[in-house]
C-alpha cells in the first residue's frame, strides 16, 4: 500500500513540475513561420472526353483551402495572403515578381502546388516551398495518388500536410 502512496506522490510530483515548466517550454518555442500558399496549378492531359473544368476548379480550391487550414492548425505555420497585383500570385510568375509579392506580403516561405492528370486514375503532384529570404527550394516533393474524387484528393491532401509538417522546415 506505502509503494502505491509513493507512486501517486511521484506521478503528482511529475505532473505538477511538467505543468510548471510546459508553459516555459511553449515560450521558447520560435514563433510560426509566414507562409503564403499559391493557388494549386492544374493540367489535364488525361484524354478523357468529358469537360471536368468545373470539378477540377472546385477540387484544386478545395484542396489548397485544406492545405492552408491544416497547416495553420498545426501552430508551425501562419498562414499570409499574397497578392500579385490584379492576377493572382501562379507558380508560373516571373520568380522574382513572386518575390516582391511574398516580401510585401511578409512571407518568409512560399509553396508552390501543381496536380498533373496524367490518366483516369492517375494524378500526379508536386510541392515545393521556397525559402524568400534564401531565394532557394527548402522543401520538394513529388508523389501521385489514384483516382479523381472528391475523397480521393482529400486524402492526397492530407497525406501531403503531414508531410510537409513532419519534413518541412519551419
Amino acid at each position: 500500500m506505502r509503494s502505491a502512496y509513493l507512486s501517486i506522490a511521484a506521478f503528482a510530483t511529475a505532473a505538477l513540475a511538467t505543468a510548471l515548466v510546459a508553459p516555459r517550454a511553449q515560450a521558447d518555442a520560435p514563433p510560426p513561420a509566414a507562409l503564403a500558399v499559391l493557388n494549386l496549378d492544374y493540367l489535364d492531359t488525361s484524354g478523357e472526353p468529358t469537360d471536368q473544368t468545373a470539378t477540377h476548379q472546385r477540387r484544386a480550391a478545395d484542396f489548397v483551402g485544406a492545405l492552408r487550414r491544416d497547416l495553420a492548425a498545426n501552430g508551425r505555420y501562419r498562414i499570409v495572403p499574397m497578392s500579385c497585383g490584379t492576377a493572382p500570385c501562379e507558380a508560373a510568375m516571373d520568380p522574382s515578381e513572386l518575390q516582391k509579392a511574398a516580401r510585401a506580403a511578409g512571407a518568409k516561405l512560399v509553396m508552390l502546388v501543381g496536380v498533373h492528370k496524367v490518366s483516369t486514375l492517375i494524378q500526379l503532384v508536386k510541392i515545393q516551398i521556397a525559402d524568400e529570404e534564401q531565394g532557394q527550394i527548402v522543401f520538394d516533393r513529388f508523389a501521385t495518388f489514384r483516382g479523381d474524387t472528391d475523397e480521393a484528393w482529400q486524402k492526397a491532401e492530407s497525406f501531403l500536410a503531414r508531410d510537409v509538417l513532419q519534413s518541412a522546415p519551419p
